[in-house]
């Protein structure tokens, strides 16, 4: 039977204190740059949800011992070339397209073919935009349909560098070649557009032969083969993703005060908060500090008395690709018409978030007005409902879950949202801490 969570009540103003778990990015990264290398990897605060959990059962087939404890995950990496494996493997990415995408990059040199499968909403999305850079390299791709999954990947002896220009500002994309660059031989060339950082800065902060060149709208990266990739030791900081969730509950629910403590607030991933503060919402950063090259802070969100309406620059797009269902509730409640374009790249997540971002709007009686990559959205400072709202079909996407709940805390209604396990895949615990802000 399906489960389903139901909301009848607004949230009550609160003051809180909260802790949000580990990063997913940083998390499976960790979990893959770990696997190769040279040595004992140890992580605390790593993210145990069912994407993470599934890049560590990927390793394992991949011949990579690990054990998890209650204090933390550890990982025997047995280095660059180090996985051992039966043949006629298949690779579970689930729903996980970080996973599914990234870990291709590190299977270009496998000298048997490797399958890789996930859940029906990965497999119905875009894998063509890896393997086609990834073939450049010399490994070969049988995809499903031309671009889906499953796919089975078949690596070279001969990697070679390549030059590669990605243009959709996909972090996905990017890192798959950034892992699979550190295993060809001479230096491979990355022009990319401007997009989460997390594996550069990893690799940085490894001193991985890397060079990064900021242009205005694109990132020049060069990355050279490595000899040995030493081991991570690693608190994983929260994520700035999840925690979002509650940064927009607290700046739609009146008179409320929240701080979240030891958030990972990336440059590339803060869009939502600089989006935010435009539309007049208190967020600061406090304790700021620098952890292993990423930016770490704790974040205090205040309510504020009025929101601002924003035509939303697209330059803002990529540092709040995942956010931006939240963000549309938010321009839900601005005083004004709030515009936002160049959102064709939110259709290619778990589900097509643009349309669902859209329908919820409706849903709240807001009046909106789209195209393919566009959403106008007809702002009122006064919105309330009562009525009955059910979300369902959704492929199953965690964010179009967690965004549904905080529509029915923010603005009332009795709201039944089905496929509540959804958000295993990426923060299991979202509901016991809306319990904590309900107390």
């Amino acid at each position: 039977m399906t489960k389903i969570a139901v909301f009848k009540d607004k949230l009550n103003s609160f003051k809180k204190k909260i802790y949000i778990p580990g990063d997913k990015s940083i998390s499976i990264r960790w979990v893959l740059l770990s696997s190769i290398a040279d040595g004992i990897s140890k992580a605390e605060n790593l993210l145990m949800s069912e994407d993470v959990l599934a890049a560590i059962d990927s390793i394992k087939k991949l011949g990579i011992k690990t054990k998890i404890n209650k204090k933390e995950c550890i990982i025997f990496g047995k280095g660059l070339n180090g996985y051992k494996f039966k043949k006629n493997i298949t690779i579970n990415a689930k729903n996980s397209g970080t996973l599914g995408r990234l870990i291709l990059g590190l299977l270009i040199n496998s000298p048997n073919p490797i399958k890789l499968i996930g859940d029906k909403s990965l497999s119905k999305r875009d894998f063509k935009r890896v393997a086609d850079p990834l073939s450049k390299f010399g490994a070969q791709f049988k995809l499903s349909k031309n671009k889906n999954l499953p796919l089975t990947i078949l690596g070279s002896n001969e990697i070679k560098k390549i030059e590669y220009f990605e243009k959709k500002g996909s972090a996905q994309c990017k890192s798959s070649v950034m892992l699979g660059a550190i295993k060809a031989r001479g230096t491979t060339t990355i022009k990319a557009k401007k997009s989460r950082n997390h594996t550069e800065l990893m690799y940085k902060y490894l001193k991985l032969p890397i060079s990064v060149k900021k242009e205005k709208e694109n990132d020049i990266i060069k990355i050279s083969k490595a000899k040995f990739i030493k081991p991570l030791k690693y608190k994983i900081p929260s994520d700035i993703s999840s925690s979002a969730f509650f940064i927009v509950l607290t700046a739609l629910s009146k008179n409320s005060d929240l701080v979240i403590k030891n958030v990972n607030i990336n440059p590339s991933r803060v869009g939502i908060v600089t989006i935010l503060k435009k539309m007049g919402i208190s967020i600061i950063f406090k304790n700021v500090r620098i952890y292993k090259s990423e930016k770490i802070a704790d974040i205090r969100i205040k309510s504020p008395k009025k929101i601002k309406s924003i035509n939303c620059p697209s330059s803002l797009n990529s540092g709040a690709i995942d956010e931006f269902l939240l963000i549309f509730l938010v321009a839900a409640k601005a005083n004004g018409i709030s515009y936002f374009k160049n959102l064709e790249e939110l259709n290619q997540k778990e589900s097509p978030r643009l349309k669902w971002g859209e329908y919820i709007l409706n849903q709240l009686g807001i009046k909106t007005v789209s195209t393919k990559g566009s959403l106008k959205i007809y702002g009122n400072p006064k919105l309330s409902i009562n009525k009955k709202v059910v979300i369902k079909n959704f492929l199953k996407d965690h964010r179009v879950f967690m965004t549904s709940v905080v529509a029915a805390l923010s603005f009332g209604g009795k709201w039944l949202i089905h496929d509540k396990d959804s958000i295993k895949t990426s923060f299991p615990n979202f509901l016991k801490i809306i319990e904590e802000l309900k107390s």
